[in-house]
């Protein structure tokens, strides 16, 4: 039997600080990896050895004695234990981080269409234009204001919400929680780490550290360039751009040359401790095994870096590098000067607010969060921003209207080659809550996979009414056979009409008929919208005049439509074991358990990445691994299969329009109930089972791994045969409670007289 783990604590200086701090595992927090025991480490606000020795003793006392890890202990601790102490231990029993999108509603709450408002969300492919297009829907000008930023990576990392109003201007900044800062720049340290083990060179460490593979997490931005590339002319210039000069350095305050040089010396500090920790455990791994672990090749090679990363991350020295660079980000905040930062009971930043009347000073305030301008690298805490709300008079300036607009823009779907690639819960969670869908895809590439992933999540989920789509670049789209504004406009329409053809199969006849007889209307053909407004063709202006139209008109009510579906019970069933084998098909292609036509397997380090995600409650996703999103797009497009086509109408037979329009409420309740149920079954239940895959390491834990994975899954969606099991039973329960409670409630009915 495994002996309990005893907790220490110990007094610490960190790198560069004159004042002690105290080092300790928790023993109520799981660490980032979902394992017992999170290392801490706060500061005692005492430079004097002996007062920092007794805090310490102070905290090894509460770790000796269980009777007081409860948070009920507190005020009893706060008279025998010294404040630093108390506040370490217990303000970090609650993880617990509050909802974001809660605390933006609180300061500045998003108008309904009960106010006259229509609520429009824009999600776009990484580089379609989607940015550019809301910063003249805001009236934002592309060389004074820059405000969202843009460019050809993926620029939009946190929410961006938009209040057009009158009135002064107000903003509200919500953060990331340390937890995930602190789990996303483990990864930075250990894929650096790796780096060293592939024998890169210092500048691909350096990379590795200060830039997260998905592209999102841009340390960078906060600590600085590794070689200031923004100010290194390139012989080997390959800028097809016609040369633009920059705004003034001056008005961007951009950092000078003793500050750079200083992040400079400190990144090259974090470089070499990451490669001495990384040599110091290879070398350790290698007299273990009795053979340098660094020219091990194929299979033994992946198990051998497997455990070495496993080595790094159980190190004091790493612990102590991630806390030193968590301190180096804390103190970017200690920048702001504007505003009103609130902070967290543990003192990470949690909010910032603005209240200011003058537009420039309040686009010149918000840069600060949102902003990738080079010269201010070093400074920027756009990657620690979680959301952003502003309202103001940001009203468009290529029309004389003042609409009443809620725009919410996110992160871009990023690239796929695969049509049924899932849509991130994150953007469906808010079909929802919005009046107006509005795709943003490239004119000169038009309906490829991302973008028609759009459009089968909107239309299973009850929402095509809601889809428009923006096609930017127009300007680009030419060819001899394409004179007129007309015939590209054709051009770009005949793409739409292939993809839905390709989705006929896959969302069934009626819904895609639904949408191609109202797609032509809402599709909009925009250019040059890298210019000013002021500069947009007049036919662009039209067409953005078109779109504030559709906008407007979202928030009418629905007619009211009397008629009703009946159901036979029998057929969901078949839907619910449809949608399971869709879903578990392709994640045994990508766990190596089995082949599908259209999916690869995944290399073993995303694998894990994914499970070390869940495991750690960092998140449900990894990249494009996205196995509760995979389960909400199945079971939500076999569902709607199945409601296409009910046994009978009451009182009467529907047109196509008045069915889809009763039908679509009935898939965006059960839409809603099944990504709970998704979550659920796959994330929230079996998270122990998620956390024991993630802890097998050694020889052939790659395959055990994916074993473990797959035994989720089975258990989460299991596929019905002549065979019911306990867990295949449940998982049909809880699909027909849902489905049936949805046709009820949208007053459809259950012929339970036809059931088999």
């Amino acid at each position: 039997m495994m002996a309990e783990r005893r907790y220490t604590a110990s007094k610490t200086k960190a790198q560069g600080r004159p004042g002690w701090s105290i080092s300790f595992r928790h023993p109520l927090r799981n660490d980032t990896n979902g394992k017992p025991g999170l290392k801490m480490r706060r500061g005692l606000g005492t430079t004097d050895d002996v007062e920092a020795e007794r805090l310490a003793s102070e905290m090894n006392a509460i770790l000796a004695d269980p009777a007081w890890w409860n948070a009920t202990k507190q005020s009893e601790a706060a008279r025998l234990f010294s404040a630093p102490v108390v506040a370490a231990f217990y303000d970090e029993i609650q993880a617990g981080w509050p909802d974001p999108w809660a605390i933006r509603e609180d300061r500045i709450p998003l108008p309904t269409a009960d106010d006259g408002y229509s609520r429009v969300m824009l999600v776009g492919t990484t580089g379609a234009g989607k940015t550019s297009l809301l910063r003249h829907l805001i009236g934002s000008d592309p060389e004074r204001d820059r405000f969202p930023s843009t460019s050809t990576a993926k620029t939009t990392v946190s929410d961006i919400e938009v209040v057009l109003a009158d009135g002064g201007f107000s903003a509200v900044v919500t953060f990331f929680s340390e937890f995930w800062v602190r789990a996303n720049l483990e990864e930075c340290v250990a894929d650096a780490c790796s780096a060293v083990w592939e024998r890169a060179d210092t500048e691909r460490i350096a990379e590795r550290l200060l830039n997260h593979r998905d592209q999102r997490f841009r340390l960078t931005y906060t600590l600085g360039s590794w070689a200031a590339e923004s100010h290194v002319v390139d012989e080997n210039d390959w800028d097809f751009e016609p040369s633009v000069a920059l705004p003034s350095i001056e008005d961007e305050r951009a950092i000078g040359d003793d500050e750079r040089d200083a992040n400079t010396r400190m990144l090259q500090s974090f470089v070499d401790r990451i490669r001495a920790l990384s040599g110091r455990v290879a070398h350790a791994l290698s007299l273990e095994r009795d053979t340098d672990v660094l020219r091990l090749a194929g299979s033994e090679r992946d198990e051998a870096q497997g455990v070495f990363e496993e080595r790094l991350q159980d190190d004091d020295d790493f612990d102590a590098l991630i806390h030193d660079i968590m301190d180096e980000i804390r103190r970017r905040f200690d920048g702001i000067r504007a505003g009103t930062l609130h902070h967290h009971q543990s003192g990470w930043p949690a909010t910032w607010v603005l209240d200011e009347a003058d537009r420039d000073a309040f686009i010149r305030q918000i840069r600060w969060f949102s902003s990738n301008y080079a010269p201010q690298f070093g400074r920027l805490l756009t990657p620690m921003v979680e959301g952003i709300r502003v309202r103001g008079p940001l009203f468009p300036t290529f029309t004389q209207s003042r609409p009443r607009l809620v725009l919410l823009d996110g992160q871009g779907l990023g690239h796929t080659p695969d049509v049924s690639a899932s849509i991130t819960t994150q953007i469906t969670r808010r079909f929802a809550d919005v009046d107006a869908i509005l795709l943003v895809d490239n004119a000169q590439q038009p309906m490829q996979a991302s973008a028609l992933a759009v459009v089968r999540s909107a239309a299973a989920s009850g929402h095509q009414q809601k889809l428009g789509i923006a096609f930017t670049h127009f300007d680009h789209v030419k060819g001899v056979n394409l004179p007129t504004f007309a015939s590209k406009r054709a051009h770009v329409m005949a793409s739409v009409a292939n993809g839905l053809t390709a989705l006929r199969d896959v969302l069934g006849a009626p819904i895609v008929r639904s949408i191609e007889r109202s797609i032509d209307r809402q599709c909009f053909m925009l250019g040059a919208l890298d210019q000013p407004s002021d500069k947009l063709p007049l036919g662009v202006k039209s067409e953005l005049g078109r779109m504030l139209a559709f906008f407007e008109t979202a928030i009418e009510p629905e007619p009211a439509i009397a008629v009703h579906p009946v159901y036979h019970p029998d057929g969901l069933i078949l839907a619910v074991q449809g949608a399971a084998r869709a879903f578990r098909r392709p994640w045994a292609a990508r766990l190596g358990l089995g082949s599908h036509e259209s999916v690869p397997k995944e290399h073993w380090a995303r694998i894990r990445a994914l499970n070390r995600r869940i495991a750690g409650e960092i998140g449900n996703e990894y990249d494009t691994l996205r196995p509760a999103a995979d389960l909400l797009g199945r079971l939500t497009e076999e569902v709607s299969r199945y409601l296409d086509h009910p046994a009978a109408w009451e009182p009467r037979h529907p047109d196509e329009d008045e069915a889809e329009a009763v039908l679509s409420q009935i898939r965006r309740q059960v839409a809603r109930d099944v990504t709970e149920l998704a979550a659920r079954r796959l994330i929230q239940e079996p998270l122990r089972d998620w956390r024991n895959a993630f802890e097998v390491s050694g020889k052939g834990s790659t395959f055990d791994r994916a074993q473990r994975i797959a035994a989720i899954y089975e258990r989460g969606a299991p596929i019905a045969s002549t065979v019911v099991t306990e867990t295949s039973a449940d998982f049909i329960k809880d699909m027909r409670r849902l489905v049936y409670q949805a046709i009820r409630d949208c007053g459809g009915k259950l012929d339970v007289s036809s059931t088999l």
